[in-house]
């Protein structure tokens, strides 16, 4: 394809320094090295970019060879969102399971073991943590993704997060601003509205992010969502009422603010990839998330040519696009200077914990515990059972490629174990009690409350097998059934292994 100027220029090296692309495989594209090399300050990493830490490790090296201070980002929130851990199941649990423990020292243990973890496969900026307030419990996209519906609980663990995160040397991105918490509507496939108004907004959505811009954030996500209190005509990634006016000046926030995937149908189904990433530059938005879908060459060059078009069209203006390219490359120096503080500083090792933490390595496992909840007077279980999984589609954000539940680690304690997955219309009790036969059943769901199929098949099975142990991985319900009601408050390997533990009364 033609572009518009040289690749030398300032205005072209600006304009590539604010994309954080994306690309496919294991190692780096020479296209995408090359273009690091042209000024592209950052890159995004994905479930389908990582195979193992030394892989990881290799593939950030080989980055860095190009351009020393290059932001490595990645979407690890723990939990059912994933991309170290991604073919088998996160070492840390979610949001959700953390909120429920409400213990801060864990909450940034935590984050600090994750960011340690990260660091040292060479990613330094995590687009997490999530601090979006769970106040709709139907939300198909946040869910156990955040820490909870209370927004004091909300702002505290927020705040933790990243100090946890960013004493690892990783730079945290608090998302989605300014709350993407009250939405009924998942951005990935089109655009939702808050109808709230300025009060119910400064009360509950914005409290975490006065936390995280206290606790030092150094980077806020926005969010793909129309608040027409705030502004009726454009979604917060691209209002300059909100970016600007809102995060810069009332807030006072002066770290970088990165979007959104701007392929997501929010934006990408409404404005287009190029006009939605001009509009963004322009409203405030320094950093433009792209790749999780579109991962390639031609979207890096069209992006780049569509923000050198706007500056020289006079849509955008190159102050605005330099000071934008200038926040990236702050916050590359920032990585640089704390990830070579921490190495100097060396912190003493202990036995069992993390090398210069002094975190316990397990305390991913030590918080799902922790986070378990059991209800019920039945019987723990003893011999070999059949695990009914319920199983809907996740959303994007999760991803249906990363295992949950907890017949692996049920089978691990219980040899013998069996289980099949039942998704709508795939789910009748007669079936499942056949299957089932002598074997006492275990029937994991993932928010009941939102299928009302879920709920159907285990009524049935309930009133066939009262013995029925229930197990919850997302929002519990507020009056549990089963012999025994498990609730993990989140989906991930560990939050499945403390739930097994639970369930027979026995440590894997």
């Amino acid at each position: 394809m033609t572009t518009l100027v040289s690749t030398t220029d300032t205005l072209t090296r600006d304009a590539l320094a604010v994309l954080q692309p994306g690309f496919t495989g294991t190692t780096a594209p020479d296209w995408l090295l090359r273009r690091v090399g042209e000024g592209l300050a950052s890159v995004g990493l994905f479930g389908r970019n990582i195979t193992s830490p030394e892989q990881l490790s290799a593939l950030t090296e080989r980055l860095r060879s190009e351009r020393e201070d290059v932001l490595v980002a990645i979407d690890e929130e723990g939990g059912d969102v994933t991309r170290l851990e991604v073919t088998h199941g996160s070492s840390f649990p979610g949001n959700f399971a953390l909120g429920s423990v409400d213990d801060v020292h864990l909450t940034r243990a935590v984050a600090q073991e994750l960011g340690r973890r990260l660091a040292e496969c060479g990613v330094n900026l995590n687009w997490a943590p999530s601090a979006d307030v769970n106040s709709n419990p139907g939300n198909p996209v946040i869910g156990v993704r955040s820490f909870g519906a209370d927004t004091r609980l909300a702002a505290r663990h927020t705040a933790a997060y990243i100090e946890g995160l960013q004493a690892a040397g990783v730079a945290a991105c608090t998302k989605h601003f300014p709350g993407h918490g009250d939405t009924a509507v998942d951005s990935h496939l089109a655009l939702p509205r808050i109808d709230v108004d300025l009060d119910t907004l400064h009360a509950r959505e914005l409290v975490p992010f006065r936390a995280a811009i206290a606790a030092g954030s150094k980077s806020v996500m926005s969010a793909h969502i129309l608040l027409p209190a705030l502004d009726p005509d454009r979604p917060a990634t691209l209002s300059p009422q909100i970016l600007t006016g809102l995060l810069r000046q009332e807030l006072g926030y002066d770290g970088l603010i990165v979007t959104d995937a701007v392929e997501m149908d929010a934006i990408a189904g409404t404005y287009g990839i190029e006009r939605g990433s001009v509009l963004a530059l322009a409203a405030g938005a320094d950093a433009i998330c792209v790749g999780g879908g579109l991962a390639d060459e031609e979207t890096v060059l069209r992006l780049r040519d569509a923000l050198v078009a706007a500056v020289r069209g006079g849509e955008l203006t190159e102050e605005r696009l330099a000071d934008a390219a200038a926040r990236v490359r702050a916050l590359a120096s920032w990585t640089q200077r704390v990830r070579g503080d921490i190495r100097e500083s060396g912190a003493a090792v202990q036995e069992g914990t993390a090398p210069g933490t002094g975190v316990s390595s397990d305390i991913g496992l030590v918080a799902a515990r922790r986070a378990v909840r059991v209800t019920g007077s039945g019987d723990r279980l003893t011999g070999a059972a059949y695990v009914a999984s319920f199983s809907a589609v996740a959303n994007i954000a999760v991803g249906d490629e990363t295992p949950w539940g907890i017949a692996a680690e049920l089978d691990r304690i219980l040899p013998g174990t069996g289980t099949d997955t039942y998704t709508d219309g795939t789910a009748p009790a007669d079936a499942i009690l056949a299957v089932a036969g002598e074997r006492r059943i275990v029937a994991v769901v993932r928010d009941e409350h939102r299928h009302a199929w879920m709920g159907a098949a285990l009524d049935a099975l309930l009133a066939a097998r009262p013995d029925t142990i229930v197990v919850e991985m997302g929002l519990p319900q507020s009056d549990p059934r089963g012999s025994l009601y498990i609730a993990t408050h989140g989906a991930a390997r560990v939050c499945g292994l403390a739930a097994a533990e639970a369930i027979t009364g026995t440590k894997a």
